[in-house]
């Protein structure tokens, strides 16, 4: 495909903290801890020296647990993303530092003000990745229990992300507190927020989700979708979009941005940055030689049966990952694996494993890898940085939000090697020309809603 060649969109590149997830490799010795300030103030330094534009952590409310027993990925636990983000505000200056926080087991009132407190903090860096929570599991950990009904978790989302910007407006600019009150469905509240309006006017607001619900969402409260890439991509709280090929990324790109008139919005009052990973070589086959490692590395023979086991709903402990596949049918068992949002017919998606590995003569490990742990980008790095820039200029992305499979130092690669070139196609900044996470996103700031 022809890359336009009048256009000149910049490319908006974020980092995602690898925590506990099927993309981590945790055998290589380069591999440090997931909880250790240390792990996150080194990545944070390295997207900042990259001139990204936002490092974003995950939320964790429990720890997944498989046939009654934590989920090894797990185990490393998982810090509350805005007390880590306080703490890297002090050490870096100018890249966005964007928490995932749910909107499930929290309240407007106290999540706006911890979410305006990191935005004063920072000089204006804050972003919110809002996430909801429906399984019970996660449930059991709050005071109410339970979870929330499916049906009504996006507007609870809604409504919640509009009284925390009600509670952000209750400021005037120039210093003012008002008095607010929200009556509403799910929130019913009066008094008066304890936060100045912070330096970007709102913190800036970051949505996930691939479903009509989802878009729909994004497109009424979101600054920036971070969606998901292909069958191996991840993201904080199980949510994304699979967009694998530009003609997908494409189509997700004009649905979304194609909503935004109805609330007012035009297409550049929102960013749309797949999540991806990037393996690089000095050479095609080097790259794809190393892709290969690493998909290896990510899938064990240990988590290639506990896949199997979430699919079947059965205990296969008993088979050979490097042998065939199971010769029971599968059954759907939302209990066997919890703490885990597996969406569709797992049933389908089992059948549809085992006919790949029929059809190619594959082992169980060697299904997995193939069906589930692929990279985005894999080449040189002057074919990623053109493959890249592509994308962006041919609207299928404002940029990415790269997913490292290495803590800390999975982004030195990418920063050495990829940035320098997208800066020479002049597809990337060569410093920061603002101050705030919106100025570098190229957003307005919102205007004030006296």
């Amino acid at each position: 495909m022809t890359v336009r060649s009048s256009s000149r969109k910049q490319i908006h590149l974020a980092a995602h903290f690898p925590g506990a997830n099927s993309t981590t490799v945790w055998a290589d010795p380069r591999s440090r801890s997931q909880v250790a300030f240390s792990s996150f103030e080194q990545l944070a330094r390295t997207a900042e020296r990259g001139l990204f534009d936002f490092l974003l952590l995950a939320e964790g409310l429990r720890l997944r647990e498989h046939k009654g027993r934590i989920h090894d990925l797990d185990v490393v636990g998982r810090p509350e993303s805005l007390t880590v983000l306080n703490a890297l505000a002090a050490v870096t200056e100018r890249i966005g530092l964007a928490a995932t926080v749910g909107t499930t087991f929290n309240e407007p009132f106290e999540l706006a003000r911890r979410l305006a407190t990191l935005d004063h903090l920072s000089g204006g860096r804050a972003a919110w990745n809002v996430v909801t929570s429906s399984d019970a599991l996660t449930g059991e950990n709050f005071r109410r229990g339970g979870y929330l009904d499916r049906a009504d978790r996006y507007p609870r989302a809604a409504e919640f992300v509009d009284v925390a910007r009600e509670l952000w407006d209750s400021w005037t600019p120039d210093g003012v507190p008002r008095p607010f009150a929200h009556r509403g469905r799910h929130f019913d509240i009066a008094g008066e927020f304890t936060v100045p309006r912070s330096p970007q006017g709102h913190p800036v607001v970051i949505r996930a989700g691939d479903s009509g619900e989802g878009r729909e969402l994004a497109a009424r409260t979101a600054d920036v979708v971070v969606s998901r890439w292909g069958s191996g991509g991840w993201l904080p709280g199980g949510h994304g979009t699979r967009h694998g090929t530009l003609e997908d990324g494409r189509a997700f790109y004009a649905d979304v941005k194609g909503r935004l008139a109805q609330y007012g919005r035009s297409a550049d009052d929102l960013r749309i940055m797949p999540g991806v990973s990037v393996v690089l070589g000095d050479t095609a086959a080097e790259a794809q030689e190393r892709a290969a490692e690493i998909r290896r590395q990510q899938v064990s023979p240990q988590n290639a049966i506990l896949a199997l086991e979430q699919l079947w709903g059965t205990d296969l402990s008993s088979y050979d990952p490097d042998g065939p596949f199971p010769d029971v049918d599968p059954v759907p068992d939302p209990t066997l694996t919890q703490g885990q949002n597996r969406r569709g017919d797992t049933v389908a998606l089992a059948e549809k494993w085992r006919a790949l590995s029929r059809e190619k003569g594959l082992s169980i490990r060697q299904t997995v890898i193939e069906a589930s742990a692929r990279q985005s980008f894999i080449g040189t790095p002057e074919a990623v940085a053109a493959e890249l820039e592509t994308w962006v200029r041919q609207d299928a992305a404002d940029g990415f939000v790269l997913l490292p499979h290495l803590t800390p130092g999975g982004l030195d690669e990418f920063v050495d090697r990829v940035v320098p070139l997208l800066q020479e196609r002049r597809a990337f900044r060569t410093e920061y020309r603002g101050t705030t996470l919106r100025s570098h996103l190229g957003l307005p700031e919102p205007a004030w809603q006296g």
